[in-house]
């Protein structure tokens, strides 16, 4: 059976030119998300992007997540928290991530310390560029390009699943309690599904997409839409398997 066509607004912007930051604005205002394809996204990222295969091994030393209550133990993680504002991106001192249980139910409720970061990471020219990026997208999407600080919590997620499943949301469809949301694959090996989906408050689907290559990127609206991702399984069995990406949240401060 051919999958349902996608809503005129789930298309991704694409093109090796990259996208006006308005364009990025207009999408978001419209319809709370929008898709950028590899291509459109490492262009944005610019002279930045050159350095793509020495941001992407960092996520070969991610520390184990140790708070998952299903007790998998599918999902390696780093995290860091920055003040951003005005172009100006400055790293606090390391501390936990908190959701409540109202966003995560399954994980929510505790105080999560997870490794931080690397300085070289937090450090490097690309998630300086998607922080940038962000921040005047955001603040201009928020304020209409007026002064704007964000709490940006940046975490580094790889979801395994050589041992036949992992899942880079389990605690289902959700908002995360924050303001904006960014996510770009890094890295996709031997996966198979992993399909995003975006909805309304009511759970009506507004779009479902696979990042695939690379770069894929969505930029979302958590007060107004849902997102969620379903499980990834090995394509060819007893062969490592794994979904990289970068996920930072903003929250007006």
């Amino acid at each position: 059976m051919r999958p349902a066509p996608e809503p005129a607004f789930a298309t991704p912007l694409r093109g090796a030119e990259a996208p006006s930051e308005q364009q990025l604005v207009d999408r978001l205002r419209a319809e709370g998300f929008v898709r950028l394809e590899a291509d459109a996204m490492r262009s944005l990222l610019g002279a930045a992007a050159t350095s793509w295969n020495e941001f992407a091994a960092t996520w070969d030393d991610l520390g184990l997540d140790r708070y998952m209550a299903d007790g998998g133990r599918y999902r390696r993680r780093r995290h860091a928290v920055f003040h951003v504002s005005g172009g100006r991106i400055d790293r606090l001192p390391h501390q936990p991530h908190f959701q409540s249980r109202d966003y995560n139910p399954l994980n929510g409720g505790v105080e999560r310390w997870f490794e931080a970061v690397l300085a070289a990471t937090a450090r490097h020219p690309i998630l300086r560029r998607v922080l940038g990026l962000c921040d005047a997208v955001f603040t201009a999407a928020e304020t209409g390009g007026g002064p704007q600080a964000w709490r940006v919590e940046i975490h580094q997620f790889r979801i395994e699943a050589a041992e036949g499943i992992g899942h880079p949301t389990p605690e289902g469809f959700h908002r995360d309690g924050v303001d904006w949301v960014f996510v770009m694959l890094v890295d996709r090996r031997n996966v198979d599904e992993g399909v995003t989906e975006i909805g309304r408050a009511d759970g009506a689907s507004l779009g479902r997409f696979t990042l695939t290559n690379p770069g894929d990127a969505v930029l979302l609206d958590d007060r107004r839409v849902l997102h969620g991702v379903t499980p990834i399984r090995p394509a060819a069995p007893v062969t490592p398997a794994h979904r990289d990406v970068l996920v930072a949240t903003f929250t007006a401060t």
